[in-house]
């Protein structure tokens, strides 16, 4: 059966804003799950749902009816997604997409980072596990690697657009694979399009593979201005993050994420058949014109 009504929980954040706004340009109902104390608002055609989070009957109430729904939790939050599968499951809406976003973390479960990311993986489990037990649910999981825009745009990435640095891993020409956040938000919405085909998948999107030294290219070239360049090695960040894990800091996950995608050799990059834009009918962005955005944003 097609997809008509969709509940996006998350839908005020950076990434849940931009899949309301392509569902709604897909031409799909959308209804936005959002906390009782959230002062969050929404476009004007969007339902708005306030529910207690951590209440599985709350949340059932909230999606009861809908055909599809989007969670769209941060990184650090995606862990507790259960009690939002129990509520779909009890509300008996067919359709899932977790918040699978960012890199791959079910093909990536044995690599420091994936262990870092765990919760995902038990929750992609249990879909697994639901699916197989109720023959009207499916899920979908999507990963985009790491977030194009978003991750320009954050000071304390390998970029600092504002005070002109740049750090570059190993040679800086290790292939990666990085989507916008509006990019998502269109395969989210191409996913829900193609229920039968998406079924029970997960699939890897890239709107881009680049290079660091490709993308300080064009942010030198669009701004006209030249960068302080620092240079780390993968073997360096990778020593970091586990001083960091040994105390408990959990922001090793930034260490390991830069070796993950910028490492010489590192080999995470999307490959051929493995980005599915094209099942999802999506045509790769252009490098360029995102990180023009970006500059424009931040006023650059």
């Amino acid at each position: 059966m097609p997809i008509q009504k969709v509940a996006v929980i998350g839908g005020s954040g950076l990434l849940g804003s931009k899949v309301v706004a392509s569902l709604l340009d897909t031409g799909f109902e959308v209804t936005a799950i959002t906390r009782n104390e959230s002062s969050a608002t929404f476009p004007e055609n969007v339902t708005v749902k306030r529910v207690d989070i951590t209440s599985i009957d709350s949340i059932k109430d909230a999606v009861t009816g809908q055909d599809a729904v989007v969670s769209t939790a941060t990184t650090m939050a995606a862990g507790g997604q259960k009690t939002i599968i129990d509520a779909v499951i009890a509300a008996r809406v067919p359709r899932f997409i977790p918040s699978e976003f960012g890199v791959p973390s079910r093909q990536n479960r044995d690599k420091k980072l994936g262990k870092l990311l765990g919760a995902k993986v038990q929750n992609t489990d249990y879909l697994i596990k639901l699916a197989e037990q109720h023959d009207w649910f499916s899920w979908t999981g999507l990963s985009n690697g790491l977030f194009l825009d978003s991750g320009l745009k954050n000071p304390y990435g390998f970029i600092d657009i504002k005070n002109r640095k740049f750090r570059i891993v190993d040679s800086g020409n290790e292939p990666y694979s990085t989507s916008s956040l509006a990019f998502v938000g269109k395969a989210v919405a191409a996913i829900l399009k193609k229920p039968e085909t998406t079924a029970n998948m997960y699939l890897n999107i890239a709107g881009v593979t680049t290079t660091q030294n490709e993308v300080l290219k064009i942010v030198e070239q669009v701004t006209e201005d030249k960068f302080d360049i620092s240079y780390v090695s993968g073997t360096d960040l990778e020593r970091i993050g586990d001083e960091k894990i040994a105390n408990g800091d959990f922001s090793a996950f930034g260490n390991y994420l830069e070796q993950f995608l910028f490492a010489d050799g590192a080999g995470n990059a999307l490959k051929g058949d493995e980005n599915a834009i094209g099942m999802l009918g999506l045509e790769e962005e252009n490098l360029e014109e995102v990180i023009k955005s970006v500059l424009t944003d931040i006023k650059q």
